[in-house]
């Protein structure tokens, strides 16, 4: 498919990288007739696969997968003012079908709360019902007129998850709120991203939430990428489409309720975070060819070398590692060449000298080597793997404590703005969020910052004095 001429251009011209290494690693195709959407090749699906198998067993453990319909009734569609109107400039709709107009437009998605609170409305009936817990996996599709690019700001979201909840009580929604945080910090834990979670202004709060939780990480150009939010709407929701309960005491009670999302900008950051100038490097877990076995014949030897590799690749796939063996009629360099670029995880060659010794040599993405015996292949290969995502994890925490630095004058705030993000005092006020987007050209992107052990936090707004929060500053996707 993807052709190997020339070089990936270097992870330091981060745009001109990651636009390479979409095709040269065979995830994305941006070629498809229609701007803003592309096509997954099937290693881009494969990762895209085993990192929504993950996101799907973690959400299984509360919730329940379902699907609505694609296409919203205007009439539902157009009932809650505020949400649409932070959609209403991003709406695709369907006004024909075949050459007969349709007496109600339908819109394609942009997100579901529309399409889904109708039947909650139905659905709910009792105190008993509580809490519902329901999310799907689907496309949106939103008339994205920025510039678009692929996996980060698309106009088919092809792999949306997005859950939605309903509750009794506000605190019991808003403690829903704070198990989604935690299942999404699981989620890139094991991913191996390191992230920040902020509560967004009010003023970039999702249309209709009480308030907005968003998880962001740092890219390798410095700027962040939300690939994570989680809503608390209140009874906001519920009062236009008619969500009740019935209480313990026999009243009428309007249900509380929570949405929260992840994108394929998921798959953007796990690709963005570990890639390195050789290609995509991926944790063990979500990489499609866990281990690729490389026979390296020579002269007599090369059958018995290319029937050792044989058996290693079986004994591997029947220990249930993803393995696949290259015994393609290429020199081993244009081997390494084409595993490392799809970030296969490890790669096992044998020869004759290796098969003598009762050894096999493994080389990682990230450049470990070391010799495996024979027979301790699956227990040795497991180990390696596991050391492999823990020096990652390492990496990636130590990439983003770096990005993130705190600022007390204007001056630092500038320069932390430049290469990441800046953690400021903040009082709350918009004038003084304007002054710190402008001064930046950046954004205010979340207070009540969760930062971990980063210190050195003002407590002064930078603007005007007041008290202030702890507050994220920077640039954005």
């Amino acid at each position: 498919m993807a052709e190997e001429e020339g070089a990936l251009p270097p992870k330091s011209d981060f745009s001109a990288w990651y636009n390479d290494l979409l095709w040269r690693a065979e995830i994305m195709d941006v070629r498809y007739p229609v701007k803003g959407l592309y096509v997954w090749y099937p290693h881009g699906f494969a990762i895209r696969r085993h990192v929504y198998g993950l996101l799907r067993e973690m959400m299984d453990r509360s919730h329940q997968e379902t699907l609505f319909p694609l296409l919203i009734p205007e009439h539902e569609f157009m009932k809650e003012a505020e949400h649409i109107k932070g959609f209403e400039d991003e709406v695709y709709w369907v006004t024909h079908g075949g050459k007969d107009q349709l007496d109600v437009p339908l819109a394609l998605r942009p997100t579901s709360e529309t399409a889904i609170y109708p039947m909650y409305a139905l659905w709910v009936r009792s105190h008993a019902d509580l809490p519902l817990r329901l999310y799907q996996i689907v496309n949106t599709f939103r008339y994205e007129t920025k510039h678009t690019r692929p996996l980060i700001r698309l106009r088919e979201i092809t792999s949306f998850k997005e859950a939605h909840t309903v509750h009794s009580t506000w605190n019991d929604a808003q403690e829903q709120v704070e198990a989604a945080i935690a299942i999404y910090q699981e989620f890139y834990d094991r991913l191996c991203i390191p992230v920040i979670v902020s509560k967004r202004p009010e003023w970039d709060k999702f249309p209709g939430a009480d308030y907005t939780i968003a998880i962001d990480t740092v890219m390798p150009d410095g700027k962040t990428l939300q690939i994570g939010t989680v809503h608390h709407l209140g009874d906001h929701f519920s009062r236009t489409f008619s969500i009740m309960y019935e209480d313990a005491l026999g009243a009428q009670q309007y249900a509380h309720q929570t949405c929260y999302g992840i994108s394929e900008r998921s798959i953007a950051a796990l690709i963005s975070v570990h890639g390195d100038d050789r290609g995509l490097v991926l944790p063990p877990e979500f990489s499609p060819v866990q281990v690729v076995v490389i026979p390296i014949p020579i002269g007599k030897r090369k059958d018995e070398v290319l029937l050792a590799a044989s058996r290693l690749l079986e004994t591997l796939q029947k220990a249930g590692i993803r393995a696949r063996l290259d015994d393609r009629d290429l020199r081993p360099g244009a081997k390494y060449y084409y595993w490392e670029m799809r970030g296969a995880a490890l790669r096992i060659e044998i020869g004759p000298r290796d098969i003598d010794a009762g050894m096999v040599v493994s080389v990682t993405r990230t450049g470990q080597r070391s010799q495996i015996p024979v027979d301790q292949l699956v227990s040795g290969v497991t180990d390696v793997l596991g050391g492999e995502a823990a020096r990652m994890k390492v990496r990636a925490g130590e990439m983003l404590r770096s990005r993130i630095r705190p600022a007390g004058t204007t001056d630092e705030l500038v320069a932390a703005v430049g290469e990441g993000v800046a953690v400021v005092s903040w009082c709350g006020e918009k004038n003084c969020a304007d002054s710190l987007e402008e001064v930046t050209g950046g954004s205010v992107l979340g207070t009540e910052a969760r930062l971990g052990d980063i210190g050195g936090i003002p407590t002064a707004c930078l603007i005007c004095g007041s008290n202030g929060k702890a507050t994220l500053v920077g640039r954005a996707y």
